[in-house]
C-alpha cells in the first residue's frame, strides 16, 4: 500500500498516512494533533529498486 504525506492547513503539522488507493480517493483525512480536515497532500518521493543492472 502507497504512502501519502499531508501538511495541515489549520496547524501546520506533517504526517504520512498508509491507505490504499480507494481509501485515498475519499475525503481529506484528519489531522492527528488538531483533527482539522483541512489536510493538503505533500508531492511524495519516489523510486524503483530493479533486479537487472543497467
Amino acid at each position: 500500500m502507497p504512502t501519502y504525506e499531508y501538511r495541515c492547513g489549520k496547524c501546520g503539522k506533517r504526517f504520512a498516512l498508509v491507505q490504499r488507493i480507494s481509501e485515498h480517493t475519499g475525503r481529506a483525512p484528519a489531522c492527528p494533533k488538531c483533527r482539522s480536515r483541512s489536510t493538503r497532500q505533500l508531492p511524495a518521493v519516489f523510486y524503483a529498486k530493479t533486479v537487472k543492472k543497467s
